[in-house]
């Protein structure tokens, strides 16, 4: 499951940066925790779970994000 960073993690995302693409600093620095756990600890399995999409231009939240957190998905253009 999910623990308590993982939740920070998407959450910020999704509602700090409309959901994004957000790069890995500015979400580190958002959710108070360093990049590079975040790159090594958290996101393999966000990413494996279908939760998030690390792209040219910073993560993206996938639709199962949303509806694990309960937030509307909304298409970004």
């Amino acid at each position: 499951g999910l623990d308590d960073v993982d939740i920070r993690y998407l959450r910020g995302i999704i509602e700090r940066y409309h959901g994004g693409p957000v790069g890995l600093e500015a979400i580190a620095s958002a959710i108070g925790e360093e990049a590079i756990t975040i790159e090594d600890v958290y996101e393999p399995y966000l990413i494996q779970i279908g939760f998030i999409s690390r792209t040219q231009r910073g993560r993206v939240p996938l639709p199962a994000a949303y509806k694990h957190i309960g937030a509307s998905y909304q298409l970004q253009l």
